[in-house]
């Protein structure tokens, strides 16, 4: 049989109005032992054979779809802005008295100088406090054994500071804790200055 004919059977109309996913194929023999494809069921005293063929349309590209790009009325969100660098806290110090070497944590690092006894500073005879600069020993200081000295400081590091601060913030929550009504108002003043410079922590 030539494919023009095959052609020609495959192209009769289908009795159903509505297009399938697969196509039915009628093969009929003769009884000449002519082949005939249609698409409507053999005769009779046809013998008849049948096939299925792929009715649906081309199969879908396997490469994946390109997003779409967004609509051009549409502003891109914007990053949101660094942070900021968090400044350190103020910087404390510790400080060693100059009569008996004790220590206190101050703000300033340079305390002013101040008159103490020539025996609480040990510089008779030999010197271990630190003889303010400037300010040697006169011979009136000595009669009224006195020498002005000044204590030493040395800056804490940042996470000193911090805790520092919360040490004395912790101190000052317990001494509020437990003032007066009249004595409330300087510590919540302390307590305020010290959350501030907690901030910086």
């Amino acid at each position: 049989m030539s494919m023009a004919f095959l052609v020609i059977a495959l192209g009769m109309p289908s009795p159903a109005p509505i297009r399938a996913e697969t196509l039915t194929v009628y093969k009929c023999r003769a009884a000449n032992g002519q082949l005939i494809y249609q698409g409507t069921p053999c005769a009779r005293d046809q013998q008849q054979q049948t096939m299925e063929l792929d009715d649906r349309g081309p199969a879908a590209s396997p490469l994946p779809t390109p997003p779409s790009s967004p609509p051009a009325h549409v502003a891109a969100t914007p990053a949101p802005p660094p942070a900021a660098p968090r400044t350190p806290p103020s910087t404390m110090y510790r400080c060693a008295r100059a009569t008996d070497r004790s220590t206190y944590l101050s703000s300033n690092g340079n305390p002013q100088p101040y008159y103490a006894p020539i025996a609480m500073t040990g510089m008779l005879p030999t010197p271990l406090g630190h003889v303010a600069p400037r300010a040697s020993p006169n011979a009136a200081m000595v009669a009224s054994n006195y020498v002005l000295v000044q204590d030493q400081c040395e800056p804490l590091t940042p996470q000193d500071t911090c805790a520092t601060l919360r040490d004395q913030y912790d101190e000052n929550e317990r001494k509020l804790s437990r003032a007066f009504k009249a004595d409330q108002p300087a510590l919540l003043q302390r307590e305020k200055e010290l959350s501030a410079e907690l901030s910086h922590c």
